[in-house]
């Protein structure tokens, strides 16, 4: 079954004009409070007129977007870019009226970088950055003074405001990169867990699939019957015409190889209350099947742990184990150089499986992130651990979603240190992959199965 993926959409493509119309108008609604409280309450002195200008800009600009086109609509980069450029040169320009940086509310500078390191893409977070910076230090050479009404200037010391200067300027490097890093990590675990969700239906509608063509070889099972009797009466009686016997003759042979056919996908496919628990051997068998002829050697042992009861234990048939056991599987294989090791112990209060192979192991920049989606190892010259390594992580990253939700808990290392020379390793000296689960949360108590419901005829 193939999954036909939407296209990536443009960052810029994330931000809806609503948004952007909204937070312009919270914009003007905290200007004009602070104009007049300014104004009027606090005694200052400022040029009204082309203060007020700057406002309305704003507020025509706002009106203009939301009457040109409608506010649901998603903006592209570069109309996103220009909506925040032009808050951006806007504040600044209300700034420069009202004092430069003696003027607390010029820290709002910030606020169209942060959007765009939350939203937009790299490229234009640096240019608003860069804008940003250009902007402050404008406002820093060259601002109108505030003024009382005794004619009293409120200009701050030099040094005190060169160091305001460095403040903003450091600030719009620190805030851009830190909003940007969070959003990103935020983006990549979303788009990953999509995908492990996707996998596990996948693997869910599979298995529902066997249960439906069982139904279909149960249903197919009468009236195929129905076709072979009738066919054998067919032949008795044209047993002296020969051109209609051999007629009768192939429909009934292809009668008997419907049956067959129905009879092995019915053994396939049953959804059987038997075939929801398996071995514990049997389900580690059937997640390595698919990497068994790969060219690699896969071997799997199982037995308990010192003293406890030999019997192999039964599991439950879980997709998400089944699944997350063939990407840690595939992962080993990729990398082996010859071998891969499977290793199933159990006790009285825990089940643990170890996936190990004899490759080099896990490149060390990347062996406390493993599990992480979209970590990508870092390849040089100096670095020949794993050179065929392209992936990025969203194998391991979903085997280990799916397997913890199941109860198990996930640890990776290596069998012996990476930088050892080829012949100073042991067999095992690979990655290792272990995971442990709790017995009753992977295992059932062990009782009679339940029967299976019978088919309505």
């Amino acid at each position: 079954m193939l999954a036909v993926s939407r296209p990536m959409m443009p960052r810029g493509d994330w931000l809806r004009l609503r948004t952007l119309v909204n937070l312009r108008w919270i914009s003007i609604f905290g200007q004009l409070v602070a104009i007049t409280v300014c104004y009027r309450w606090l005694d200052v002195h400022l040029p009204l007129g082309p203060c007020y200008a700057v406002v309305a800009g704003a507020v025509l600009a706002n009106l203009a977007f939301a009457w040109s086109s409608p506010t649901n609509r998603l903006l592209t980069e570069a109309e996103a870019r220009l909506t925040l450029l032009f808050d951006m040169s806007q504040l600044s320009a209300l700034v420069f009226l009202t004092g430069g940086l003696s003027n607390p509310f010029v820290l709002l500078i910030l606020a169209p970088v942060v959007i765009a390191a939350s939203a937009l893409s790299l490229t234009t977070t640096i240019i608003m950055a860069v804008c940003a910076t250009g902007w402050v230090t404008l406002v820093t050479l060259w601002h109108l003074p505030m003024e009382l009404s005794d004619n009293t200037l409120l200009e701050t010391p030099g040094l005190f405001r060169f160091g305001f200067w460095m403040s903003m300027v450091i600030g719009i490097a620190f805030t851009s990169i830190y909003a940007r890093r969070v959003s990103t990590e935020i983006r990549t675990t979303t788009k990953a867990l999509l995908a492990t969700q996707m996998a596990l239906a996948r693997e869910q509608k599979l298995t529902d699939l066997g249960g439906v063509v069982a139904a279909a070889a149960h249903e197919l099972g009468t009236p195929l019957a129905t076709i072979k009797l009738v066919s054998t009466e067919l032949m008795d009686e044209l047993a002296d015409r020969p051109e209609l016997l051999e007629d009768a003759a192939l429909i009934r042979e292809q009668a008997d190889r419907c049956r067959d056919i129905l009879r092995s996908m019915g053994r396939a496919g049953k959804d059987d209350t038997h075939m929801r628990q398996a071995p514990l051997t049997s389900v580690l068998r059937e997640a390595a099947e698919p990497h068994m002829a790969r060219g690699k050697a896969v071997e799997i042992s199982a037995r308990s742990e010192a003293g406890m009861d030999d019997r192999i234990p039964t599991v439950l048939r879980r997709p998400e184990v089944i699944h997350g056991l063939r990407n840690l599987i595939q992962n080993a294989v990729d990398f082996a150089d010859s071998t891969v090791w499977i290793d199933a112990r159990w006790s009285d209060d825990r089940i643990l499986v170890r996936v190990a192979d004899d490759g080099a192991g896990y490149s060390p920049q990347i062996l406390g992130r493993i599990g992480e989606p979209f970590v990508r190892s870092r390849k040089s010259p100096a670095d020949p651990l794993r050179p065929e390594y392209d992936g990025m992580g969203l194998g391991l990253f979903i085997a280990k979603t799916l397997l913890e939700r199941t109860g198990a808990t996930l640890s990776f290392t290596n069998g012996s240190s990476p930088f050892l020379k080829p012949e100073e390793r042991i067999s095992r000296s690979g990655a290792v992959a272990e995971l442990i689960w709790p017995r009753e949360a992977l295992a059932p108590e062990n009782g009679p199965l339940e029967a299976n419901p019978p088919f309505e005829a």
